[in-house]
């Protein structure tokens, strides 16, 4: 198959191009399509029963978490020209297109009774701005014995205050929200300006735009960094401008074609489809070294240029479409974990290793035959004395020193499993942001002030239309928001049942000592006011309870604790909550953004394992098609597990949790690191057919020949990894970092292990059925190959 795919592609090669050239073209306006997600990442399943809650919230009471939060903690806040700065920033704010609604304390709304209308009329504490000191002392006396807004929009214990902007959705969730983002903050570093005052920000919003915007940075970093050093790599391996030149051009249509898939498959870039463009340069590149590594090579022996790039083709296209199989299916797992962020990386990457594949395998050859043949100068890379050092120090150890190459092995294996005990599992919102990020201080000041900024919902069905207004059914409620109350964690609960409160204190005169629930005598004659509730107010009704009065909600926001803490508190509050309200008479239903997360992280991490345990099978059964024995397969895994395994004990040893972004460390190592097993193997193969059997030689000179390769590829995949320490979010610097020293070790197993238990084990590995014809056969090096009818350019024709 191969020598005719080879024949064709450079009869064709014009035909060819003209395709590519085409392809190209039409990935590039499906890339131009491609916008930014500026949604939460979905990892849950739809089928999922939490993910399916929260949707029924949202689809009850609206979208949560769309709420910004400002604030600081200064006392001159309250003093008369700074307070009427934050009072027309209020003001200001409420009339930015994308803000629904401003609350803060110029905005606060006290109520009074109305005895002949027997209703409850709004009216704002600050009608307009305070002329005095005097006034803004007295008013701000107002408001402190409002214990309706202590807690959300102020503290009484300290000069703590805060203002929350709601967001519109539609601008939030579109490339609209940097517009209005900018013009929020316009505004507010404008008070910063005049005031002195020093103003904090936070909330799902704030934490979600800063990370959108650093995602889009860093897409440009990473690929200018990856071309970079993956550029200077080539130069310095083959001293080739042209080699580099359009080892780099294949890559970047690579990066096209796979961006192009997102705008094909209508996905947006999220944090992990932001990493495929970088990590198709950086894949790309070892399959466009090898092209060229055994071009030179092949030129070297007979100094037939067509020749030469002909049996390229035929015979390591086997190989590089074995080894991006391999790859991809590392990638392609991820599709398994029915995680929509998951999925969209597994299908775009694995697609994206597909096409870089194509374009390596046709159009390297064909761009090399329209150029003169390599100088003297180009394949002087080919007798590098220190590769050559390297390789046959690595020889000597396999022959003479297996017994400590099993010896360190077998200690890497017992310190690495005592340190895979010491991992944990965890996953915070905040978790990848540096501790000197502002958008990560800001977080952590608002959870000392009011606890956090993470929504907290709880939904309870009183099963009976009405049932919520149900005098036991509003005190079961009250002693849920003090059981709420009881953690550290959780902020002051939000219910209708305070609501009730602010309006029992509205009917005694605004004592703050009635702001209690009323009892049965008082429901009677507070009860008519409620009637007569203006729209306003209805509509903020409407927010916590359905229509039918059957359902209502209790909202709060909570730290972000981590998803150990959080399931340690969802494990104690359930039984808890059960007794108050007995689960055969209610359904009660704690979701919200924080709790979304906490399961998102349960399974996203449960099932990277699986996909991770899938991926080891898919290459093992791939292993055994190619050689044919079972024993191989094994031989072939062990060296591959090690470096797995080594990586699992780092982890645990500094510290680093395995979380969403971390977990994909595993799959796209092991996916990578065992194509250097896959070349190794079926060079040995070869070497055993051409040395009659002889187990020892075939073995080292299989290492001698591919180790070069080996070194070549583990140094662009180790330092093009490198470049995703970059990053601003610590997942994608461990992702980066943990990567490269897994392909290292990798490296380093496949030249020393694998040859070394090759040659221990022998007779128990070479077996009958190895011996048998396999799916992957590389030529002859004294083979010819017809070339008859392969007619090409004279080289007076061709260019420079």
């Amino acid at each position: 198959m191969w020598t005719k795919f080879a024949g064709h592609i450079l009869r064709k090669r014009y035909y060819i191009i003209a395709l590519l050239i085409v392809i190209t073209l039409i990935m590039g306006f499906f890339a131009s399509k491609v916008k930014m997600s500026y949604e939460m990442a979905q990892m849950l399943p739809e089928t999922d029963s939490t993910f399916q809650e929260f949707e029924s919230f949202k689809a009850q009471f609206g979208q949560e978490g769309s709420i910004l939060v400002i604030g600081m903690k200064d006392e001159r806040l309250f003093e008369l020209d700074n307070f009427n700065k934050w009072y027309d920033l209020s003001n200001d704010l409420r009339e930015v297109i994308g803000i629904d609604e401003v609350l803060s304390i110029p905005a606060i709304v006290d109520l009074t009774k109305d005895s002949k209308a027997k209703k409850f009329i709004p009216e704002r504490v600050f009608k307009s701005r305070p002329e005095s000191q005097e006034e803004l002392d007295s008013l701000m006396n107002v408001v402190r014995n409002l214990p309706f807004y202590n807690g959300y929009l102020f503290n009484n214990e300290d000069e703590f205050t805060l203002m929350a902007l709601t967001l519109d959705r539609k601008y939030l969730d579109s490339k609209d929200r940097k517009v209005l983002i900018d013009e929020m903050y316009s505004l507010i570093h404008q008070f910063e300006d005049e005031t002195g005052l020093t103003v904090r920000s936070s909330g799902l919003p704030y934490i979600r735009s800063n990370n959108t915007t650093k995602i889009s940075e860093e897409i440009k970093l990473f690929i200018v960094l990856a071309i970079l050093v993956t550029a200077t790599i080539l130069l310095l391996f083959f001293r080739s401008f042209k080699a580099m030149f359009f080892s780099m051009l294949i890559v970047m249509i690579g990066v096209v074609w796979s961006v192009g898939f997102l705008g094909i498959f209508g996905f947006q870039i999220s944090i992990l489809t932001a990493l495929i463009p970088p990590l198709i340069i950086v894949i790309g590149i070892p399959n466009c070294i090898f092209i060229i590594n055994k071009y030179h090579q092949e030129y070297s022996y007979h100094g037939n240029q067509m020749k030469a790039l002909n049996r390229v083709i035929y015979k390591i296209g086997n190989a590089i479409f074995l080894t991006n199989t391999t790859t991809g299916l590392g990638f392609a797992t991820f599709i398994f974990t029915q995680s929509a962020i998951l999925v969209e990386f597994g299908i775009i990457a694995s697609l994206g290793i597909l096409s870089v594949f194509i374009l390596s395998i046709t159009l390297m050859p064909i761009l090399q035959s329209f150029l003169k043949p390599p100088s003297q100068r180009h394949i002087k890379h080919l007798e590098r004395k220190w590769v050559f050092m390297v390789v046959n120090h690595l020889m000597t150890i396999v022959m003479k020193h297996r017994k400590v190459v099993y010896l360190v092995t077998a200690l890497i294996i017992v310190v690495s499993i005592y340190g895979v005990t010491k991992i944990k599992v965890t996953g915070n919102i905040a978790d990848d942001l540096p501790r000197h990020d502002p958008v990560f201080l800001d977080l952590k000041f608002f959870e000392g002030e009011v606890k956090g900024v993470l929504p907290l919902e709880v939904t309870i069905d009183t099963k009976k239309k009405g049932g919520v207004f149900k005098l036991s059914n509003l005190k079961k409620i009250d002693k849920l928001q003090d059981l709420l109350h009881e953690y550290p964690e959780f902020s002051k609960p939000l219910s209708v049942v305070e609501g009730l409160k602010f309006a029992k204190q509205a009917f005694y005169g605004g004592d703050p000592s009635k702001y209690t629930l009323f009892n049965s005598q008082e429901q009677s004659f507070i009860g008519p006011y409620f009637r007569g509730a203006d729209e306003t107010s209805k509509n903020l009704l409407k927010s916590y309870v359905d229509s039918t009065n059957q359902i209502t909600r209790i909202t709060a926001q909570v730290a972000d604790v981590g998803t150990n803490r959080m399931e340690a508190i969802m494990t104690d509050l359930k039984p808890r909550v059960d007794s108050i309200f007995p689960p055969d008479k209610y359904k009660v239903s704690l979701t919200g953004t924080s709790i979304v997360w906490l399961k998102g992280t349960e399974y996203l991490v449960k099932n990277l394992f699986i996909s991770l345990g899938i991926a080891i099978l898919l290459i093992a059964i791939i292993m055994s098609i190619l050689f044919s024995s079972v024993r191989m397969v094994f031989m072939s895994l062990v060296p591959n597990l090690l470096p797995l395994l080594t990586t699992a004990a780092i982890m645990g040893y500094f510290g680093i949790s395995i979380k969403p972004s971390t977990i994909l460390i595993f799959s796209i190592a092991f996916g990578i690191s065992v194509d250097d097993t896959i070349h190794f193997l079926a060079k040995y193969r070869q070497e055993l057919k051409a040395h009659s059997w002889n187990i020892k030689e075939a073995a080292l000179l299989a290492l001698k020949e591919t180790g070069v390769s080996m070194i070549y590829t583990s140094i662009v995949l180790f330092f093009g990894f490198g470049v995703f320490a970059a990053s601003e979010f610590g997942g994608t610097v461990a992702l980066g970092m943990l990567v490269s020293l897994t392909l290292l070790v990798a490296m380093c197993s496949n030249l020393l292990l694998l040859p070394s238990l090759i040659l221990s084990l022998d007779k128990w590995v070479t077996t009958k059925a190895f011996e048998k014809e396999s799916l992957i056969e590389l030529v002859d090096e004294e083979e010819d190959i017809d070339l008859e009818g392969l007619e090409i350019e004279s080289q007076s024709d061709k260019n420079e």
